[in-house]
């Protein structure tokens, strides 16, 4: 008995993607992002509010107005990956974000996120996804396509 089949991959597959749902995965994968970066903006604003995130990154030997910089760049990052303007570039320039707050945040607290201070196996999920955004390309619905080369 032999599981491989004589017959050809379907005309909407190369190698093994399939290329005509890919881009609505990507689409959604963006989606998720963006909305992810959109409630993390929204903590930053509404919970803690931009002065007490500044003070948060001062207690932890950031300069206080890289809190606004991360909340402009979540917010604009947000935007920019759920409308499609440039999302492999947008997805890229927000895994700094991510590697940040792992370096000076979460890493310290251990792997799992249910740990005081959360833990560094959250941002890392969300930063490999970011970099595998960045790497699959736009995606569907797509305002602005990413210019290459």
């Amino acid at each position: 008995m032999s599981f491989a089949s004589s017959q050809t991959a379907p005309a909407r597959t190369e190698g093994h993607v399939d290329t005509a749902l890919a881009p609505y995965a990507i689409f959604g994968l963006r989606l998720a992002a963006g909305a992810l970066f959109l409630a993390h903006a929204g903590l930053k604003i509404f919970v803690f509010t931009p002065a007490g995130t500044a003070q948060f990154f001062a207690s932890l030997g950031l300069p206080p107005t890289l809190a606004y910089v991360t909340i402009l760049w979540e917010l604009l990052g947000a935007a920019a990956l759920i409308l499609g303007v440039w999302p492999r570039v947008a997805a890229a320039a927000l895994v700094p974000v991510l590697m940040g707050a792992i370096v000076t945040v979460h890493g310290p607290a251990g792997f799992w996120f249910t740990n005081p201070h959360g833990g560094w196996e959250y941002p890392a999920f969300w930063a490999f996804v970011l970099v595998a955004l960045a790497a699959l390309g736009d995606g569907a619905y797509v305002l602005k396509r990413t210019p290459l080369r």
